[in-house]
């Protein structure tokens, strides 16, 4: 069934081919089989019924060249954009090479966006008067009045909109760069090198460095679940309540617990933050940690082949009081390194749908070579992985922490 009508269409009679009635029913027809075509995103049609030098006298917002090819591309994005397009032709009328044209079309908007407007999944329902001026069996200009004003104002709505939630993202960047450490702290006979790569404007991964007692280090991994302002915002009182209590406690297992409780009440029920906390003795190269249901460091020594897991159990921060947390405790040799790291880096995917994974992390952990930064080892190894015009799913945060290899 086609998908352009014409209601109350004058039928003629044969009449000459010089007739200007005969002219004028052309030039009707032509301009229905133009809204025919503009309906069904007939492209070919279109650029065969505009004129070269074409010129459209109301362009619509966004439509920067008023010729036949901006015409034709701005046709083709609506047909893109909208499903179930239709038109109904409701009047017709000439004025000698004229033809002025009222008729509605209906769409829903639920594929791609337009004039600036992510789909809705509204129906549009616009009424248009178009003017057509008609020579030589092509369209040379065209003039339109619609009843647009609805969706107009829905876009400009949405355009304020958008600068609001722009406004508030570099708002809340600043408070997340803020939050940040400015520097990594130096210590003799270390190495400690962060690397953080946020999915979106701002993200629910963080990491830190407490400076403790008797010059010792704490080292803060999280990842606060979701993305974007909320995960920042919950990122951002875990940092706040960890660096509060860290000063209290030498235990990692009890400061991941004085954090856990007041956590557990503030932020929302279905959110919770994942932690990985250690204390550092750069001294004895003791490392105490314990882990609120993170990702699992790995390992590297110097003397090994592969790479072991730092494994401790403990709840996610926030998910329930009175949460206890295990607590172990490893020595760091000369040129022993370990990974703290976030699950953007392992569930990461190629076009195939393959994850990064777990096992090839830890297999590329074991290869590394000591000449190279970790962080930026793996992060080639990932976007080899990944393939070109791969767009990050999540947070990646990568923190390494090595002791220098003695010298000779």
């Amino acid at each position: 069934m086609p998908s352009c009508m014409l209601v109350g269409e004058t039928r003629v009679g044969k009449e000459d081919e010089e007739s200007p009635v005969l002219t004028e029913e052309k030039n009707k027809a032509l301009v229905r089989r133009f809204l025919e075509a503009q309906t069904n995103g007939d492209l070919q049609t279109l650029d065969e019924l505009l004129a070269p030098d074409f010129v459209d006298h109301s362009p619509l917002p966004g439509q920067e060249d008023p010729g036949r090819g901006g015409y034709v591309r701005g046709a083709a994005e609506h047909h893109a954009a909208l499903s179930d397009m239709r038109t109904t032709i409701e009047y017709q009328a000439t004025d000698e090479d004229k033809v002025i044209t009222r008729y509605t079309t209906h769409g829903i908007h639920d594929r791609e966006a337009v004039l600036g407007m992510e789909p809705t999944g509204r129906e549009w329902k616009l009424t248009h008067i178009d003017i057509h001026r008609i020579s030589g069996g092509k369209i040379v200009e065209a003039w339109r009045a619609s009843g647009a004003r609805p969706i107009l104002e829905v876009l400009a709505q949405e355009i304020r909109e958008r600068e609001r939630v722009e406004q508030e993202l570099q708002v809340a960047r600043s408070i997340q760069q803020a939050s940040l450490p400015k520097e990594v702290p130096k210590l003799e006979g270390w190495e400690i090198a962060p690397l953080y790569r946020p999915a979106r404007e701002v993200g629910g991964d963080f990491y830190d460095f407490l400076e403790l007692a008797d010059g010792h280090l704490g080292l803060v991994v999280g990842d606060a679940t979701d993305k974007g302002v909320p995960a920042a915002l919950v990122m951002t009182a875990a940092r706040s309540m960890l660096r509060a209590v860290a000063q209290a406690s030498e235990s990692p297992g009890d400061v991941l617990r004085r954090a856990n409780d007041p956590l557990a009440t503030d932020i929302p029920t279905n959110m919770f933050v994942t932690c990985f906390y250690a204390i550092l003795d750069p001294n004895s190269g003791s490392l105490r940690y314990a882990n609120a249901g993170h990702d699992l460091p790995y390992l590297r020594r110097r003397s090994a082949d592969d790479a072991e897991e730092l494994r401790a159990r403990g709840m996610p921060l926030g998910l329930m009081p009175g949460t206890r947390y295990e607590e172990k405790e490893i020595v760091l040799e000369a040129g022993d390194s370990a990974l703290f790291y976030s699950d953007g880096l392992v569930e990461a995917h190629d076009p195939k749908g393959e994850m990064f994974g777990f096992p090839r992390l830890r297999a590329l952990v074991a290869d590394h070579s000591e000449k190279r930064s970790l962080g930026n080892f793996l992060l080639e190894e990932l976007y080899s992985f990944t393939g070109e015009g791969w767009e990050q799913e999540d947070d990646i945060t990568l923190l390494t922490l090595r002791r220098s290899a003695a010298r000779s």
